[in-house]
């Protein structure tokens, strides 16, 4: 077992980082996702603008191969108040859904979706989601073996934070089903944007950030699609309040990036699980450098290599190319 997470497993890591671009008109930026929108073709957003919840901040797009991206361009923005936590998912007919937020704050944020028929050339008009609805909080949602999209959700109110799924079906993508709350054992002590993945056939674990009273990444695991979900539990992996991501690989290996530390983001983490995320290995870190490193997103390619995209310092977007065939994964 992990550990706190201080074992490293590999002292030379296997992976090349670089920023997504050099010069931008936009002063800060920050929470990105990453898709593959066609074999070998990502896809990588991300909000920027003055700084985080001003007027100006919008929803950028970048457009590259894994190793080269083209200049970022604004694709999602609000007249009135700022853009949020974009997230990116290709569904089962290749069309590239984007989520994101609008809103002064967590606790007024409206859900916002766009969809492109193209792999991100093209983009329809943005639409708000019902109210009650806002799509994933923050990480990629996942299709599972029925066939049904189940978005991570959750919801920051004036003192208590909680998890829901919500989870759509149809073609059309209009059958929206809620269900939560998943609650920490305290409502001070709250839980929020869970990376759900599935285990098995119906069986779903999400990962969840915490806040800094609980500090660690808590769990919890449903055995019917999502509809009901045990109470959280921690797990050994700290939390210092900031944004996670996991991936199930296509081996059955769990793979989470995180912040290694229950009181700052930095440094940030990459650890893998043999056995559906009871137990961690820290295989290396990506930043260790005292700034901020944060909210993360990862996915596995098409070739199997591993994609993890990561605000840095504020200032730039990071992409960090884990090489599937120099990975430790014993």
């Amino acid at each position: 077992m992990l550990s706190e997470g201080k074992e490293i497993v590999q002292k030379s890591p296997p992976f090349t980082a670089k920023s997504i671009f050099e010069k931008v008109p936009f002063r800060e930026c920050h929470a990105s996702t990453i898709v593959e929108a066609r074999k070998g073709v990502f896809l990588v957003a991300f909000f920027a603008g003055t700084r985080e919840g001003k007027r100006d901040v919008a929803i950028w797009l970048s457009r590259g191969n894994g190793t080269s991206w083209d200049a970022p361009e604004r694709i999602a923005w609000d007249e009135e108040a700022p853009c949020w936590n974009p997230v990116l998912f290709r569904d089962e007919r290749r069309r590239v859904h984007l989520f994101y937020k609008v809103g002064f704050s967590p606790e007024m944020w409206s859900g916002a979706h766009m969809v492109s028929e193209n792999g991100g050339i093209d983009w329809s008009e943005s639409h708000l989601l019902p109210a009650g609805l806002i799509g994933p909080t923050k990480n990629k949602p996942i299709t599972m073996s029925n066939g049904e999209v189940i978005c991570g959700s959750s919801v920051e109110s004036y003192k208590a934070w909680a998890c829901w799924v919500e989870i759509v079906s149809g073609r059309d993508w209009r059958n929206w089903k809620k269900f939560g709350p998943i609650c920490y054992k305290g409502a001070e002590e709250g839980v929020i944007q869970p990376s759900i993945i599935e285990l098995s056939k119906g069986r779903l674990r999400m990962f969840m950030r915490s806040t800094q009273r609980i500090g660690r990444i808590c769990m919890a695991d449903s055995n019917d699609y999502g509809r009901t979900w045990s109470r959280p539990s921690v797990t050994c992996l700290p939390n210092p309040n900031s944004g996670i991501d996991a991936v199930k690989l296509r081996s059955g290996r769990i793979v989470i990036v995180y912040n290694d530390s229950k009181s700052a983001r930095t440094p940030l983490s990459v650890s893998v699980s043999n056995d559906g995320g009871k137990t961690w290995r820290k295989m290396l870190d990506l930043e260790t450098e005292f700034a901020e490193f944060s909210y993360p997103s990862v996915i596995e390619s098409s070739d199997g290599d591993i994609h993890i995209v990561y605000t840095w310092k504020r200032r730039r977007i990071k992409h960090a190319l884990l090489r599937s065939e120099n990975l430790d994964f014993k």
